[in-house]
């Protein structure tokens, strides 16, 4: 299987507001990335980052009235 490096050096991260204010589980990721979109941990934000396809999830911004709000969830 091909490896495609995608250099994640300059990505604007944003954490989901889904997540609680006291620094719980939270998600962040960076939107800039065309056909991908690239999920790391904002707890160990030097720590691995997951590219997933595009089409694989949905992020909602606020307001969009799903069940996750401003975070991602699986597309169905």
């Amino acid at each position: 299987m091909a490896q495609n490096k995608i250099d994640l050096s300059s990505a604007r991260w944003r954490k989901s507001s889904y997540s609680n204010g006291t620094g719980g589980e939270c998600l962040e990721v960076a939107d800039d990335f065309p056909g991908v979109l690239p999920v790391r941990d904002s707890k160990r934000p030097e720590g691995p980052v997951l590219v997933v396809a595009a089409g694989a999830c949905a992020v909602r911004g606020g307001g969009g009235g799903g069940p996750v709000r401003g975070g991602v969830s699986q597309r169905r």
